[in-house]
C-alpha cells in the first residue's frame, strides 16, 4: 500500500499568505510564518486525518502525532463542559518535542530523542518536577498512539526505560518548597482587597479549600446539615475523574464570613468582579469631592474600554489581585495556595495527619505531609527535655 502524503504548509508568494491543498482545495491561512496561521494549520490537518479514520497507512511524524493527540486531549480533559488544564500542560511539552524531533518517525523515535526533549526543558529553566511531568506527558501520548495502531508497541516500550530525574542527581533546578504565609502579612494584605477578595482570603484560612474551590462556590453547593455545620460540594473538583467526592465543611466562623454572599441566584457565583467592580465604582461616585455635571452623568461608555469583568474569579485572577495587594502594602508577596497550606499545618499540629488528610481532600496521606509544615521548634523542644 502506498503511503499518501500529509498536507504540506506553503507560502503562497503572490498574497504572502500561508495555505494547504487538501483534497484539490485550497485553504489560505493568513500571513506566512505566523502562529495564527500555524495554528488554523493545525487545526485543518487534525481534521484531515480525522476524516480518513484510518491512519496506519500514513508515515506519521512526531509532529502529526501531537495534533492527534492534541485533538483527542481537548475531548478528553474536559470538566463543566470546558478544558482543563492539563491541555495547557500537554502543549508545553508537545512545544519541546516537535521543536526537537517534529519529523522524527514515530517508529524511529526512541530513548535517546526522549533524552533529548527533556534536555531541551531542562535548558529551558523547567524545574525537575515539571520535566518529569512533561516526559511522562509525551510517553502518555504514545501509549494513546500505540493503543490507535498509529506505532508499534515497542516504541512505548522503549521509552518506559526512561527513568525520571532524581533530586540532586541531574542539573535541571529544583522547585522552591511552597510556604506557609505568615498571618500578620495576610492581615496588612486585606485592606488592599475588595470586599469579595477578602472573604476568598478569610475562607481559605478557615477551611484549608483550594483556590479554584472557593473561586467556583455557588450558594446551591451550600447544605446546612442539622448539626450546625455548612457542607461545600464543589461542582467539579481535583479528583473527580477518580470517583471521589470532595466535602469542605464550614464551621460558625466561615458561615460569618460566607452568608452575605448567599443573597443571589443558587447557581451565580459567590463572588464576582462584575459585582465587585460595581461597588468600587459605586464608592468612587459617592465619594467624588465635586458633584458629577450633566454632561458626565449623560456620557456613554467608551465603545472600546476593554473587557467587562466577569461573572467569577479564576486562580490567576485571584493570585494576581492579591499579589496587587501585596504591593499596595508593601509586603512580602504570597500566593492563595499557601493559605491553605497554613491551614493545613495547624490542623495537623492540632488533630493529627489523618483529621488534615480529611479536611484538605487528600487521597494520599504524602501528600498532606507536604503540605503541612513539620514543627521544628517543637522536635527541638522535645529533645532539649529528653534528649
Amino acid at each position: 500500500m502506498s503511503k499518501k502524503r500529509k498536507p504540506s504548509y506553503l507560502l503562497h508568494k503572490p498574497t504572502g499568505q500561508a495555505r494547504v491543498r487538501i483534497d484539490g482545495h485550497d485553504h489560505y491561512l493568513g500571513e506566512y510564518g505566523t502562529p495564527e496561521s500555524r495554528g488554523r494549520y493545525d487545526e485543518l490537518i487534525a481534521e484531515w486525518f480525522a476524516k480518513h479514520g484510518d491512519v496506519s497507512g500514513y508515515a506519521l511524524t512526531v509532529d502529526d502525532l501531537s495534533l492527534l493527540y492534541l485533538e483527542y486531549a481537548r475531548g478528553y480533559y474536559r470538566k463543566n463542559r470546558q478544558e482543563t488544564t492539563e491541555v495547557s500542560c500537554i502543549r508545553i511539552a508537545f512545544r519541546h518535542l516537535v521543536k526537537v524531533h517534529g519529523t522524527t518517525r514515530l517508529r524511529e523515535f526512541g530513548p535517546k530523542a526522549l533524552k533529548q526533549v527533556r534536555q531541551s526543558m531542562i535548558d529551558s529553566s523547567y524545574v525537575r518536577s515539571s520535566v518529569n511531568s512533561y516526559v511522562n506527558r509525551i510517553r502518555r501520548a504514545f501509549k494513546w498512539a500505540v493503543e490507535n495502531e498509529h506505532c508499534p508497541v515497542d516504541v512505548f516500550q522503549a521509552l518506559c526505560t526512561v527513568a525520571g530525574l532524581r533530586k540532586g542527581r541531574t542539573n535541571a533546578r529544583e522547585s522552591e518548597p511552597v510556604k506557609t504565609v505568615d498571618e500578620g502579612t495576610v492581615t496588612d494584605t486585606l485592606p488592599n482587597l475588595s470586599r469579595q477578595l477578602q472573604a476568598m482570603v478569610n475562607l481559605q484560612l478557615l477551611t484549608g479549600m483550594r483556590p479554584g474551590e472557593v473561586c467556583a462556590m455557588h450558594p446551591c453547593d451550600i447544605t446546612i446539615q442539622t448539626n450546625g455545620v455548612w457542607v461545600y460540594r464543589p461542582e467539579g473538583h481535583k479528583t473527580e475523574h477518580f470517583g471521589k467526592e470532595r466535602r469542605i465543611y464550614i464551621g460558625p466562623e466561615g458561615q460569618k464570613v460566607l452568608r452575605p454572599f448567599l443573597d443571589r441566584e443558587p447557581e451565580a457565583f459567590c463572588f464576582s468582579p462584575a459585582e465587585s467592580e460595581t461597588e468600587r465604582n459605586a464608592e468612587r461616585r459617592k465619594n467624588r469631592s465635586s458633584p458629577m455635571t450633566p454632561s458626565q452623568a449623560a456620557r456613554k461608555p467608551k465603545a472600546h474600554q476593554g473587557s467587562p469583568p466577569k461573572d467569577h474569579y479564576t486562580k490567576d485572577s485571584y493570585r494576581r489581585a492579591v499579589v496587587r495587594a501585596c504591593r499596595k502594602a508593601g509586603v512580602e508577596q504570597w500566593s492563595p495556595n499557601r493559605l491553605r497550606h497554613s491551614r493545613a499545618t495547624i490542623i495537623r499540629e492540632k488533630y493529627g495527619i489523618e483529621a488534615a488528610q480529611v479536611v484538605l481532600g487528600h487521597s494520599d496521606p504524602g501528600t498532606t505531609q507536604i503540605y503541612a509544615e513539620r514543627d521544628f521548634e517543637m522536635a527541638a523542644r522535645v529533645m532539649k527535655e529528653i534528649g
